[in-house]
């Protein structure tokens, strides 16, 4: 290949980087528009976890229409998310081989299932412990007034944080597939992965007390537990493969 293929192709990856952002730029503002007209419901989706009485305030004249743009914009980063992976595989699909895609288009249902299971899990199981333990500590010495961008930055990085990690079955088994890594490497690692577990719970949830901690590292090790065997479903098949492909030749 000569130079002016070479940069004929660096050119090439240019433009289609700069048409994947464009549209995913589109798609983001179109779903931010979307939310930001239904933001006052996601408002009330966001309050429902909290206890009933929580006093939820506002102490400067920018703060409540700071806050909305902000849900607004989160809103529309979850709508366009699917758009957003989509383009920025399709970015990157002409580096990999026919295996590698059939892989990634059989991940994609399962990465969109296991963030909504683990956004899920957090609304419904830990919001509502974590928001009472820290509504209610210590409430003899001083009344709990909340302001409205400190409830929601907490509330959704909680569930963004946790629909995340709930995609680690799905990233090792496609690890797996691709025999980057395997079950006995993973095993190996298991005490490690506990620690992670324990030090991610501390960093994702607000409140400091253990019982709230091990809500999430609990799930994570059992998280990581599936993803061995997954890991070791997927390396049967990538070995069974293999063999069926050495026959053949």
């Amino acid at each position: 290949m000569s130079k002016n293929d070479k940069q004929m192709t660096f050119t090439g990856h240019l433009t289609e980087l700069r048409q994947r952002l464009i549209k995913s730029v589109i798609a983001l503002v179109i779903t931010t528009i979307i939310a930001f007209i239904f933001a006052r419901y996601i408002f009330d989706f966001l309050i429902h976890p909290a206890p009933d009485d929580i006093s939820l305030i506002f102490t400067e004249m920018t703060g409540m229409i700071a806050t909305y743009f902000k849900v607004a914009l989160m809103g529309g980063l979850v709508l366009a998310m699917p758009v957003l992976v989509y383009q920025g595989i399709m970015f990157v699909s002409p580096a990999l081989t026919r295996r590698e895609k059939r892989y990634v288009y059989m991940a994609l249902p399962w990465i969109t299932l296991m963030f909504i299971a683990g956004f899920a899990f957090a609304y419904f199981v830990l919001v509502p412990p974590a928001t009472n333990f820290l509504l209610s500590f210590m409430t003899d010495v001083a009344r709990p007034e909340i302001k409205i961008d400190n409830y929601v930055s907490i509330v959704t990085r909680l569930l963004v944080a946790i629909g995340v990690v709930f995609e680690t079955p799905v990233i090792i088994t496609f690890l797996a597939r691709l025999g980057i890594v395997t079950p006995e490497m993973l095993s190996r690692r298991r005490r490690w992965a506990i620690v992670v577990a324990f030090i991610l719970a501390a960093i994702i949830t607000p409140t400091f007390d253990p019982i709230n901690q091990s809500l999430v590292a609990i799930p994570l090790i059992i998280l990581y537990e599936l993803s061995i065997w997954l890991a070791k479903i997927a390396y049967r098949k990538r070995a069974e493969a293999a063999e069926s492909s050495d026959y053949l030749s």
